[in-house]
């Protein structure tokens, strides 16, 4: 079977450009992609690129997981609800968290399915380095999840050696959840980088999904947007996108590896986007830019969470251009 053959996201002719990268005047990159924005009804008031088209949500796919994890009869406080939908960056704070998740279940970290790796915080990755140590499951940005998984099959005395095949009881209610969310059937399943099963879906759809977990009133959907609006810092880590826009603007923010963003505002009005070329770099800044230009967030307060962002394109040591929502969006 040749790539052509493949089903997959968006081609290039369906995409839009959604942000270009400027050095001194001149366009030196150009990022393509889709999104959609729902209204805080809940109604499609923006269809850019193919957002129809599927994608792999990756780690947006987190809060749907969490859910179902929630769902199952576990008992989590705060920050553990907002760090089993985490893709952490590994600091001893992070790391306390995943652990309590652990010995709740009377688990070990050789428990976690996935794969050893460094801190994705510096300053952590260079305590790690500076001690001796090595790559760990519970570094592994998305340990907290699967902490928590395993939590819930210890919870429902399941099996917790194969918690990672999709015909587990654990993966067969996410997989349910995520067709109840998002309203449509998953059309592909893979593995994620992190080993969980990975559903492609559309954009409109991942929107939804997330349109719906905003606006819950109630129960362990209305549990986890609040866990996670009060732990910023645990869903993604000290100076990191999604942790600045959950904090700054009480945004639900949760990104997914190869450029998939999705943020839901206060209000409910929700973008969902794929940057075709998989590089995160214009996902906040896009997503951002159209919450506010569906007046679901004040521009002002947009621009001043933009500059803490790492978007400043630099030559000589000196400022020379940034990455820029496209002139053409």
């Amino acid at each position: 079977m040749s790539d052509t053959d493949l089903p997959g996201t968006a081609t290039l002719a369906e995409s839009v450009e959604l942000a270009v990268v400027t050095r001194s005047g001149f366009v030196e990159s150009r990022h393509a992609g889709s999104a959609v924005v729902l209204s805080p009804g809940g109604e499609i008031v923006a269809s850019i690129g193919a957002p129809d088209r599927p994608v792999y949500p990756r780690s947006s796919l987190k809060p749907f997981q969490a859910l179902t994890v929630l769902e199952s009869g576990v008992e989590l406080g705060s920050v553990q609800t907002a760090m089993s939908m985490a893709s952490h960056t590994a600091t001893p704070a992070h790391i306390a968290v995943v652990r309590s998740l652990l010995e709740l279940g009377a688990l070990t970290p050789d428990a976690l399915g996935c794969p050893a790796d460094w801190p994705a915080d510096a300053a952590a990755r260079t305590e790690v380095i500076r001690s001796g140590g090595h790559p760990e499951r519970l570094f592994m940005t998305c340990s907290g999840k699967h902490a928590a998984m395993l939590l819930a099959c210890a919870v429902n005395d399941w099996s917790t050696t194969d918690y990672l095949d999709l015909a587990h009881p654990l993966q067969q209610r996410i997989l349910a959840t995520v067709e109840r969310l998002t309203g449509e059937p998953v059309v592909h399943t893979g593995v994620d980088g992190c080993g969980t099963p990975v559903h492609a879906m559309s954009l409109t759809a991942l929107a939804r999904g997330y349109h719906r977990l905003r606006l819950a009133e109630e129960g362990p959907a209305r549990q986890l947007v609040d866990a996670a609006l009060a732990n910023g810092w645990a869903v993604e880590g000290p100076g990191r996108p999604n942790s600045i826009v959950i904090d700054r603007l009480g945004v639900l923010a949760k990104f997914g590896a190869d450029g998939v963003m999705v943020l839901a505002a206060p209000d409910g009005t929700t973008v969902a986007l794929k940057i075709l070329d998989g590089n995160l770099r214009p996902a906040t800044l896009v997503a951002l830019s159209l919450l506010a230009r569906h007046s679901a967030l004040e521009p002002a307060a947009v621009a001043d969470v933009v500059s803490e962002l790492d978007l400043t394109v630099w030559g000589r040591g000196e400022p020379v251009g940034a990455v820029m929502v496209s002139p053409n969006l």
